[in-house]
């Protein structure tokens, strides 16, 4: 890849290679990207996709413009005016619809999982490891899983 980037493939295509996770009507990507310190990864993303990076070691620059006041912090006090625009571990960056993202790292390498899919349009309804469309799904989901039930087989 540019700038020494590797990435390993659970599902989606980069530069011509099929991940392993094929024929997904939501037409999704996964992908974990690693980014050697001062160098960029750039990616095509689909139309209408939603996309997030999530952060899992190191730090990287995820916006073109590094500008800290264009986005929302979770967790930040409004108060705090010194921000920083660099996203380290446990940050996730959520993307608007566009082109692709850029990677910009600088004095260290980053680590971070790269996923996007076309959104399914339907109401979610989700409690600790379970999600489904309503809550009583859920809890025929949870009333199924005490029972034993919860998986099917063939």
């Amino acid at each position: 890849m540019e700038g020494g980037a590797q990435v390993k493939i659970v599902c989606g295509r980069v530069n011509g290679v099929q991940g392993p996770v094929r024929d997904i009507v939501t037409d999704p990507e996964y992908l974990d990207v690693a980014v050697p310190k001062g160098a960029q990864f750039t990616h095509p993303i689909g139309k209408g996709h939603t996309v997030f990076a999530y952060v899992i070691q190191g730090s990287a620059y995820f916006d073109t413009g590094r500008d800290p006041y264009t986005r929302e912090e979770a967790g930040r006090n409004y108060f705090d005016m010194d921000r920083e625009c660099l996203c380290g571990p446990e940050n996730l960056v959520l993307y608007g619809d566009g082109d692709g993202v850029s990677i910009t790292t600088e004095k260290e390498p980053v680590r971070f999982l790269l996923v996007s899919g076309r959104p399914i349009g339907e109401p979610v309804a989700w409690y600790g490891p379970i999600v489904m469309n309503t809550s009583e799904e859920i809890r025929t989901a949870f009333d199924e899983y005490r029972n034993g039930t919860f998986i099917k087989r063939r």
